[in-house]
């Protein structure tokens, strides 16, 4: 069983002027840690359903994906700047530091917030909520583990909410 582990979130936010949407995930896992950007485990759908959202190719590199990112409006970041973690596994989190979202909220219109799964709606629910005054809307999960929903479907719910406003 893997021991609790105190991770402080190191990557910077992706946004510019022109992000409208902004879309928060819980923490990075493992794999994304290690690379240093967001949705690093290969097996995420994160990218394939963003790309196919946004009309565009999936990137593969880091640069590709930021600017893919910038070139839709889309903002990224996390709800959780630090905590204690086992793994990869969000349902460990325990002793939540929340990022500062202000940041973002303050240098660009951003037009609607969403979480990417349950586990960041709760956490924003809880940490962010009272500080931004925003409403969050929940998008099912792109991690492997959320086995609910196959690409197809991911994309479908993920289009439903975001298509209109990219």
């Amino acid at each position: 069983m893997a021991e609790y582990e105190h991770i402080v979130h190191t990557f910077e936010p992706v946004y510019d002027k022109n992000s409208k949407v902004l879309i928060l995930g819980s923490l990075p896992s493992v794999k994304s840690r290690e690379q240093g950007f967001y949705y690093g485990h290969p097996r995420n759908r994160f990218w394939a359903v963003i790309a196919a959202v946004a009309g565009q190719n999936v990137p593969v590199t880091i640069p590709e994906k930021r600017a893919m990112l910038l070139r839709s409006g889309i903002a990224v970041w996390d709800v959780v700047s630090e905590c204690d973690i086992k793994g990869s596994s969000d349902a460990s989190i325990k002793n939540v530091a929340a990022a500062d979202l202000s940041i973002i909220l303050e240098n660009c219109d951003i037009k609607a917030i969403f979480a990417n799964g349950s586990t960041a709606a709760k956490l924003y629910k809880r940490f962010q909520h009272a500080k931004t005054g925003r409403e969050i809307s929940t998008l099912p999960s792109t991690s492997p583990a959320n086995a609910a929903y196959g690409l197809e479907r991911l994309t479908d719910e993920w289009r439903k909410k975001l298509g209109g406003l990219l």
